[in-house]
């Protein structure tokens, strides 16, 4: 048994982040899956505010996803995910700032709920929330294929970061749905830095334990209806 877990559900965004960097890390963890419990007692005692992941290594627990993904890095051994040069770091923070505020937001809370997480559950989408999302993840896409004309093969210079973990599963996220699969045929950089991102060891297998559950129902978003969805 590890001394590191990891909790939360199989397709949530920000789970699938912590697991990329305890992947490349080398850092060997067991996987909690909350789905049947996501708002009990026992979830709320791990995360107060009802969300995940939440990480526990030896008895620490850490929740929020950008503290878990650097105290990952910096806790175990392995590539650092960190730029040792200050501005680069304070690069790939920005990014992260941006998957929090930006990225994940218009293309996940709104966009992929709305055609996968609902329909898999029965529930029309909303199009009032898919057309407010739209023009805001275009605006994101040009950000990133434009910051991607560096030529180089990530999103902070030649270095995998923390920055382009962070954005990979909210991309992923967005080339599910059909509108996200219009828009990225015209962002060649972000079709090269994806295909760059998914050969990575650490990629191909995080990505083949959440396969078998995309498109599944996803009970507990049941209730997102009238928790999380946007109101237009």
């Amino acid at each position: 048994m590890a001394d590191v877990t990891v909790y939360g559900f199989p397709i949530s965004t920000f789970v699938n982040i912590v697991r990329l960097v305890l992947t490349h890390k080398n850092v060997a963890f067991d996987f909690c899956d909350l789905e049947p419990d996501m708002g009990s007692p026992g979830h709320l005692a791990l995360h107060p505010f009802n969300r995940v992941p939440i990480l526990d290594h030896a008895g620490f627990r850490l929740y929020e996803t950008s503290a878990i993904a650097l105290y990952v890095d910096e806790a175990f051994t392995g590539p650092s995910l960190q730029p040792e040069d200050l501005r680069q770091r304070a690069t790939m923070h920005r990014w992260i700032s941006a998957v929090n505020s930006y990225y994940y937001p218009y293309f996940s809370f709104h966009l992929s709920h709305e055609r996968l997480i609902y329909p898999a559950l029965g529930i029309a989408p909303d199009e009032k929330v898919v057309a407010h999302a739209l023009p805001r993840i275009a605006v994101a896409l040009d950000v990133m294929e434009r910051e991607l004309e560096h030529g180089r093969d990530f999103l902070v210079g030649d270095q995998l970061t923390l920055a382009d973990i962070f954005v990979l599963p909210t991309m992923t996220s967005l080339s599910l749905t059909p509108e996200g699969q219009g828009m990225l045929k015209s962002r060649p950089r972000i079709g090269q830095w994806r295909m760059r991102m998914e050969a990575l060891p650490a990629v191909i297998k995080v990505c083949a334990t959440v396969a078998p559950h995309i498109g599944k129902p996803v009970e507990h978003a049941r209730n997102w209806v009238e928790t999380h969805r946007p109101r237009y």
